[in-house]
């Protein structure tokens, strides 16, 4: 299986997705990576991305993650939309975990961080595309105002 640590831009995917890869002793990938020049170019810009933008970047996480799915493996999306999730899920078993906070922590967050190419002002059209995980979706919802590590337990619990 592969854990796809998801949510908004600030809510903590890369520390958590880092910190629960160490933890399961498994390969982790970071999303943004997978992102061609132009999304980044285009979202550095300040404007969001549309569907047209991501599908080749969703394609290319789940050949990361059919490529994970015998040795088991962690990897970051927003994967903001159910049909983006669907995608994700053709690369093979997955397990989804949705970093949920509000707004106001996140947007506090965002303001804090440097060096990423994603700016605070798109916090909210990503709230706004954002399709809460359905029931029969394979995942668990997490609070990110618990620590890190709090964060990675419930998150192993959570896929036993």
């Amino acid at each position: 299986m592969v854990i796809v640590v998801m949510g908004v831009s600030g809510s903590g995917k890369t520390t958590v997705g880092t910190a629960l890869a160490r933890r399961l002793g498994v390969q982790y990938a970071e999303a943004d990576e997978f992102h061609p020049p132009e999304n980044v170019a285009k979202m550095s810009s300040g404007t969001p991305l549309n569907d047209d933008d991501r599908w080749p970047w969703l394609q290319a996480i789940a050949v990361w993650i059919r490529e994970h799915q015998q040795t088991g493996g962690v990897v970051t999306s927003s994967a903001l939309k159910r049909k983006y999730r669907d995608v994700l899920q053709t690369g093979g078993d997955v397990f989804f975990v949705h970093l949920d906070g509000t707004r106001e922590l996140i947007a506090e967050r965002l303001a804090g961080r440097k060096g990423h190419f994603m700016p605070a002002a798109l916090l909210d059209s990503q709230i706004a595309d954002l399709e809460p995980l359905q029931p029969d979706e394979p995942g668990v919802v997490l609070d990110i105002e618990a620590e890190p590590d709090e964060i990675v337990e419930a998150a192993v619990r959570a896929t036993r």
